[in-house]
C-alpha cells in the first residue's frame, strides 16, 4: 500500500517537473530537484508506515492484556496491596523507625574530622603556634612583641560523647518507640477502613445489578402486555385508560432502571478508587459464586461495646499518643538538669601541610553544662507540652465516646436490617401469591389489565425491596464488623 502510494506520488512530481523543464529548459536543475523531492516522499511515507505498524504493535499489546476482574476477596487483596491510603501508612511507619534511630543516635560518640589554617602576627597567636608546633628554643623569645606573620595547619580529629542530659535522650528514644507502636495502629486503623469500604462498595455494586435486573424484567413484562393492550385497543375492546396506565407504569420503570444503571458505574468508580485503579483501566467485577448467606445478631451491645474498646486501632494508637506526649513533657523539663559531655580530640599543628607523629597532640575532658536563665523559655515550653498533653488526653476520651456512637449506630442498623429483611421476605412470598390469582382472574376476565399490571409491579418492586434489605444486611454486618475492629 505505501510502496503504490509511493510510486504515484513520484509520478505526479514528474508530470510537475517536466512542465518546469518546459518552461525553464534547465534539465540539471529539474534532475536534481526530482531527486530531492523523491526522497522526501519516500521518507515521509516510510515514517508513516513506521507509526502504523508501532500503532497496530500497540494496539495488539492492549488486546492481549486480559482485563482485570475481581470477586471480593481478590478486591479486597488487591486494595490492601495498591490503594493509596494504606501506602501513605505504611510510609509513616517508616519514617517513625527512622526517626527512632535518630533518638538512638544520641547514646553513640559523634566524631569528626577538621583541617584548618591559621596566618597571623598576633604575638599570643603566634607564639601559641610555635609552642603547638613545638618549634619553642631560646631564639623565639627574643622579639616577642614584633615575631613577624606565621601560619597554621591543623587536621584533627575530634570525639565528643554525651554522658547525661537530664533524661532527654532517653525519653526522646522512649517517645519515638511509642511513635512506631502508634503508626502501626494507625495503619491498622486505615486497613480495617479500607476493608469495610471495598465490601461495602461490592454489595452495593450487587445490588444495583439486581435491581438493574429487575427493572429489565419489569419493563419487559410491561411492553409486552402494552403492545397487547393497544392492540385490543385498536380493535375497540380495551379502553384508552388502560393504554395511558400501562405507558405510566413502562416510565417507571424505565426511570427505575436508569437509577440502577448509574448507580452500578457509581460503584464500579468507588471500588476503581479504592483498589487504586486508573480512571481509564477497565475490570470487572464478579458476582459470587454461591448464594450469600444472610448475616445473623453478632451478640449483645455491650459485648460488642467491649470488644471494640479493647480491639480498637484507634483507642490504641490515642493511648500512645498520650504516652508520647508524656515523654515529650519529661523531654522539657530535663532542660532544667545540667548536661555531662566528654570529648577528645587528636591531630597536629605545623607550618606546613602533612602530618607528623612528632608535632600531634591531644586535648580531652570532661565538660558540665547548665542552663541558669533562659528567658523563661524552658518554663514556656514546658507549659506548651503540658497543654498538648492535656490536648490529647481529650482526644482519647473524644474516640472513645465516638467509637461507642459508632458500635450502637452500627447494631441498631443491623437489627433494622435482619428486621427489614424479614418483613420484605414475607412480603415476597405474599405478592407472589396475590400475582398468582390475579393471573387467574384476568385469564378468566374478572380484573382489569391495570390491576394486573399492578400486582406484577407489586411482586417485582417486593422482589427488588428484598434484594435491597439482604445486600442491605450485608452492609450492616460489615460496618458494625469495622466497628468492633474485626478487620485490624
Amino acid at each position: 500500500m505505501f510502496i503504490y502510494g509511493a510510486t504515484q506520488a513520484i509520478l505526479t512530481l514528474s508530470n510537475i517537473l517536466k512542465k518546469m523543464f518546459k518552461i525553464t529548459k534547465n534539465k540539471l536543475a529539474v534532475s536534481f530537484l526530482s531527486v530531492l523531492l523523491a526522497m522526501f516522499v519516500l521518507s515521509n511515507l516510510s515514517l508513516g508506515a513506521d507509526h502504523a505498524s508501532q500503532k497496530v504493535r500497540s494496539e495488539t499489546s492492549l488486546e492481549k492484556t486480559p482485563p482485570l476482574s475481581f470477586t471480593l476477596n481478590q478486591a479486597v487483596d488487591h486494595a490492601l496491596a495498591n490503594n493509596p491510603d494504606l501506602q501513605i501508612a505504611i510510609e509513616r511507619i517508616s519514617q517513625a523507625e527512622a526517626q527512632l534511630g535518630v533518638a538512638l543516635s544520641a547514646f553513640y560518640p559523634q566524631i569528626t574530622a577538621r583541617a584548618s589554617y591559621e596566618h597571623s602576627n598576633n604575638p599570643a597567636q603566634v607564639f601559641s603556634m610555635i609552642l603547638s608546633q613545638r618549634d619553642f628554643n631560646a631564639n623565639s623569645i627574643q622579639d616577642i612583641n614584633n615575631p613577624g606573620y606565621r601560619q597554621n595547619f591543623r587536621p584533627e580529629i575530634i570525639g565528643r560523647l554525651s554522658l547525661f542530659r537530664g533524661g532527654q535522650d532517653y525519653h526522646q528514644s522512649k517517645a519515638a518507640e511509642l511513635g512506631i507502636d502508634a503508626a502501626e495502629f494507625e495503619r491498622s486503623s486505615v486497613r480495617n477502613a479500607l476493608i469495610e469500604a471495598v465490601t461495602t462498595s461490592y454489595y452495593t455494586y450487587l445490588a444495583a445489578l439486581e435491581a438493574q435486573k429487575v427493572a429489565r424484567d419489569s419493563i419487559a413484562a410491561i411492553t409486552s402486555e402494552l403492545n397487547q393492550t393497544t392492540l385490543r385497543y385498536e380493535a375497540g375492546t380495551a379502553l384508552k385508560s388502560d393504554v395511558l396506565s400501562l405507558e405510566v407504569k413502562l416510565a417507571e420503570t424505565q426511570d427505575t432502571e436508569i437509577r440502577a444503571t448509574n448507580s452500578i458505574e457509581l460503584s464500579k468508580t468507588s471500588i476503581a478508587n479504592l483498589l487504586g485503579l486508573s480512571g481509564h483501566q477497565a475490570f470487572t467485577i464478579l458476582s459470587p459464586t454461591s448464594i450469600l448467606t444472610k448475616p445473623k445478631p453478632m451478640g449483645s451491645f455491650s459485648e460488642l461495646l467491649e470488644t471494640a474498646l479493647l480491639e480498637r486501632p484507634e483507642i490504641k494508637a490515642a493511648a500512645k499518643q498520650v504516652k508520647i506526649i508524656e515523654h515529650q513533657l519529661k523531654i522539657e523539663q530535663g532542660a532544667y538538669l545540667p548536661k555531662v559531655d566528654a570529648f577528645v580530640s587528636y591531630g597536629q599543628n605545623s607550618q606546613h601541610p602533612g602530618f607528623s607523629g612528632q608535632r600531634d597532640n591531644v586535648f580531652a575532658g570532661v565538660a558540665v553544662e547548665m542552663n541558669l536563665f533562659s528567658g523563661f523559655n524552658t518554663k514556656q515550653r514546658i507549659n506548651v507540652t503540658e497543654r498538648k498533653l492535656a490536648e490529647v488526653r481529650e482526644t482519647e476520651r473524644k474516640t472513645k465516646l465516638a467509637i461507642e456512637q459508632e458500635v450502637k449506630i452500627s447494631f441498631l442498623k443491623l437489627e433494622e436490617a435482619l428486621a427489614r429483611l424479614r418483613v420484605t421476605e414475607a412480603s415476597v412470598r405474599a405478592a407472589d401469591e396475590a400475582f398468582r390469582l390475579v393471573n387467574e382472574e384476568r385469564r378468566a376476565g374478572m380484573v382489569t389489565v391495570t390491576r394486573y399490571i399492578e400486582s406484577e409491579v407489586a411482586k417485582n418492586k417486593a422482589q427488588s425491596n428484598s434484594i435491597a434489605a439482604h445486600y442491605d444486611a450485608l452492609n450492616a454486618e460489615t460496618t458494625l464488623k469495622k466497628a468492633i475492629g474485626d478487620w485490624r
